[in-house]
């Protein structure tokens, strides 16, 4: 009887838009005080976490996403306003990056170019189908651009989306790290790199050590965007010309 009545809970509760937004906000919830409480161990990151706890969520309750993501989408639409509340940390750095500004350019061309030929020749060695290599070129940019940019050149926009988040929590638990290893103090130089390969996760871990590695990786990660969307598609045109 118990048994029935929890069913019958469940699917009305199931019915109302807003239990994707509740599962959501507790699952993060959740998985932030498991990151606190492990002293911020990078393995054990809130969106790495939360996102597991959700997909076995969604697979025991036997949920659909679509069904899911009629509530959650809320929280989808407040990353454009978070994103542009990055401006915020910008702004107090406009002075550093005024002066930056040739070298940032510079880096951002460079870093965009790279991380996409590295995925496509590396994918290609290990005999990935073309498909799975243009996933791959645009993985290191935010997901809505990243998932647009992939169907653009022939990949698959929900491969991406998935590659673009494992790249982000690598580069969450690796990033600092390598930096460390390459004693690189300046933190604009160190935000500059995290927002390139690890886009807005990486940002956030950015935030994490100083204000000015957050905003320079905010300013990064923008940039790579904008950078890749423009010359992705004429650099896998010219791989694939030259192949």
């Amino acid at each position: 009887m118990a048994k029935e009545n929890l069913t019958e809970i469940w699917v009305y509760l199931s019915a109302s838009p807003l239990t994707g937004l509740t599962i959501t906000l507790m699952a993060y919830s959740f998985a932030h005080r498991i990151y606190q409480a492990s002293n911020s161990n990078p393995l054990l990151h809130p969106v790495l976490v939360s996102a597991t706890l959700l997909i076995s969520f969604l697979l025991l309750t036997n949920t659909s996403y679509e069904d899911y993501f009629t509530g959650s989408q809320y929280i989808h639409f407040i990353l454009g306003p978070a994103t542009v509340a990055l401006a915020i940390p910008m702004y107090q750095q406009m002075s550093k990056i005024k002066k930056l500004w040739l070298p940032i350019m510079v880096t951002m061309i460079s870093g965009v170019c790279v991380a996409a030929i590295s995925s496509i020749f590396i994918s290609r060695f290990l005999g990935a189908s073309l498909e799975t290599q243009m996933s791959l070129a645009p993985k290191s940019v935010t997901a809505p651009v990243a998932m647009g940019i992939s169907e653009k050149i022939g990949g698959l926009p929900s491969l991406t989306a998935a590659l673009v988040v494992i790249t982000g929590i690598l580069g969450a638990i690796m990033g600092t790290k390598i930096l460390h290893l390459l004693k690189l103090k300046d933190h604009s130089i160190k935000g500059i790199a995290m927002g390139i390969t690890a886009h807005g996760i990486g940002t956030a871990r950015a935030f994490q050590v100083s204000s000015e590695m957050g905003a320079f990786s905010g300013l990064a990660m923008a940039l790579a965007t904008f950078t890749t969307a423009f010359i992705l598609p004429y650099l896998v045109k010219w791989i694939g010309s030259y192949y």
